[in-house]
């Protein structure tokens, strides 16, 4: 049986690549629904780029709603350095959708969706953790129907901030809430996601699949790619978002323990900071953290879920 997610994303090209993980037909995951948060760039672009994904991956039948607009307390942070002005740079995709928004915001679609289904739904948090804490304060009666939320973000080291992972820093109030509401988390930072990388080779192996959803992907690696040589001086880019879809489809990939995270809110050069705390009681355990990966494993995923789009 399928197991039921919902995405909240800030499309970003390696959300782009977790909703293409997800859509696949090796995916044992059904996409109940998409939601967007303001985060790689503002919540309207995002929006327009989920939309235009869904066109490429034919999720016709896939509700997409926009959400926040902003953090929960501080002002919008942006990351178009690494993906652009439009956030999804790199890509030959039409510019304008075909497929159109719900008119409801994005937390409301989670509450809707959760307190609907007979079973309980897995969220998975690319981006900023804004949508979620909204759903969980105006309705705490979602927490018992969330199976589990499988985010990409913290760690026990920053790339916003020596301290400070990009989508925990950009809403550390809502990450807080999320963390400590009571549902069970598993956490995919950078400690695992820097062990995902892509290099050229990685893109020309997967330019050679030929299909229209591969030739998407290298083009925005390629992209992606080029943005971190540029600022860093790196020859790899770390894929962070797919890494939790990887996670859902095939558990053996990674390696997780349970802890218990603390977010701070209130450090003058610590804020947006996942304190990791390892070797805990049972009962102060709030996540389980993915700590190593087998990147020949991941690879091999996500290439046999490229192959399987038809020409």
């Amino acid at each position: 049986m399928n197991r039921k997610i919902m995405i909240d994303c800030d499309p970003g090209q390696d959300d782009a690549m977790a909703l293409m993980l997800a859509a696949s037909s090796i995916s044992n995951l059904r996409i109940e629904a998409i939601t967007t948060v303001a985060g790689n760039v503002d919540v309207d672009k995002n929006t327009r780029n989920a939309l235009r994904l869904c066109d490429l991956l034919e999720l016709k039948d896939v509700p997409v709603a926009k959400g926040a607009s902003r953090p929960l307390v501080r002002e919008m942070l942006i990351a178009a350095d690494i993906h652009g002005k439009s956030g999804l740079d790199g890509t030959a995709m039409p510019e304008q959708p075909v497929k159109q928004t719900v008119r409801v915001h994005g937390a409301d679609l989670i509450i809707e969706k959760l307190l609907a289904s007979e079973e309980a739904i897995t969220l998975v948090p690319t981006g900023p953790l804004t949508n979620i804490a909204m759903a969980i304060r105006k309705e705490p009666g979602i927490i018992p129907k969330i199976r589990e939320i499988v985010l990409m973000g913290g760690g026990t080291y920053g790339n916003r901030t020596p301290a400070a992972e990009f989508n925990i820093f950009a809403d550390a109030e809502a990450a807080k809430i999320v963390f400590e509401s009571g549902a069970p988390i598993a956490m995919f930072g950078l400690d695992v996601t820097h062990q995902a990388r892509a290099n050229a080779e990685t893109i020309e192996e997967i330019r050679a699949i030929g299909n229209p959803v591969a030739t998407a992907v290298s083009d925005m690696l390629t992209f992606y790619l080029n943005a971190y040589q540029g600022l860093l001086g790196r020859t790899s880019a770390a894929i962070h978002d797919p890494c939790p879809v990887a996670y859902l489809i095939d558990p053996s990939i990674f390696q997780l323990e349970p802890v218990h995270v603390d977010v701070e809110t209130k450090g003058e050069f610590t804020y947006g900071m996942t304190c990791v705390h390892k070797g805990v009681a049972s009962d102060h355990v709030n996540a389980k953290f993915a700590g190593k990966l087998d990147p020949k494993k991941f690879w091999d995923l996500f290439y046999r879920a490229l192959t399987t789009y038809s020409s």
